[in-house]
């Protein structure tokens, strides 16, 4: 009924697993990861709670294998389930239950373990693999391709429903650190591709945080390049315009900004709202002696 992929980005550390179903919103119940820790795909006939279980193990120091062994001999139902896990060493496991649906298996390489059950051919899991170990670029558009691939060989026997991604730091930190990437689509008839343009998105709205970042630290130059960049991804999203309406203010480009935001506000209105608001609370760095009301004359 899946197919999934775990892997460990050996150059950043970051742990991933990326899964294609045709169930729904099969993001809530076979992706699991923890910053520093690990990631895990439970499926076959799932049972959520070897996520968290392998988690704990993996971070209670318990190696990849020996976490998997403790979960298949807690669960009377092992031999329907497919568990794959990675620790944050970049050690592997995976296990196929002999009662999972044909076609059904896994693989471990040494980058990535992948797994299928209900795969429309025996092509899926090797085709991830070969895919994943093939592609370059970022971590998470890697974890990607290998979905990809799986699909272009056959798939889920019963076709398409959901997607997710989910990718987190290598290094373990506060709870609410450490969420690099949390993509879902929970029903669709092309889950893949919304879960591409949902990746463009979120790379996009790095970008934005950056240039927050930059901008209130007082580099407005860096905050424009990381914007420009951004709307590169994202052509016209309107929350990165505004953005770039602050940077090249910060800049001293009035003019510039204050045409960024008439043609912001020329697609959506409710923009003035926010333009008040940023410049009433200081945050919009208009030039001395300019108001708001000046800049939407």
């Amino acid at each position: 009924m899946t197919y999934s992929i775990v892997a460990r980005d050996p150059e950043t550390g970051a742990l991933g697993v990326a899964v294609q179903s045709a169930v729904l919103a099969v993001g809530t119940l076979v992706p699991w990861a923890r910053p520093g820790v690990g990631a895990v795909a439970t499926q076959g006939f799932t049972e959520p709670a070897h996520g968290p279980r392998c988690l704990d193990g993996l971070s209670a120091g318990m190696s990849a294998p020996d976490t998997l062994a403790d979960a298949v001999a807690t669960d009377p139902a092992a031999e329907m389930r497919q568990i794959a896990l990675v620790s944050a060493d970049g050690t592997l496991a995976a296990r196929t239950g002999t009662l999972c649906v044909d076609h059904a298996g896994h693989l471990i390489e040494d980058s990535c373990a992948v797994q299928a059950n209900m795969a429309a051919t025996d092509r899926v899991w090797p085709a991830m693999a070969e895919a994943y170990t093939a592609a370059r670029g970022p971590f998470p558009h890697r974890l990607l391709t290998a979905l990809r691939a799986a699909e272009a060989a056959g798939g889920d026997a019963r076709g398409r429903m959901s997607a997710a991604l989910l990718v987190v730091a290598g290094t373990r930190g506060a709870p609410w650190q450490g969420r690099l990437v949390d993509l879902r689509t929970d029903r669709s008839g092309d889950p893949l591709g919304d879960l591409a343009r949902l990746l463009t998105a979120a790379d996009a709205y790095r970008g934005f945080d950056r240039a927050v970042e930059a901008l209130y630290g007082g580099d407005a130059d860096g905050a424009l390049r990381a914007i420009d960049t951004a709307l590169a991804a994202l052509p016209g999203e309107q929350g990165l315009r505004f953005l770039r309406a602050g940077a090249l203010m910060a800049r001293g480009e009035a003019a510039a900004a204050t045409g960024e935001l008439h043609a912001l506000l020329a697609d959506h209105p409710g923009w003035e709202t926010l333009l008040r608001g940023f410049a009433a609370k200081g945050l919009l760095p208009l030039p001395p002696g300019t108001t708001a009301d000046d800049l939407l004359e």
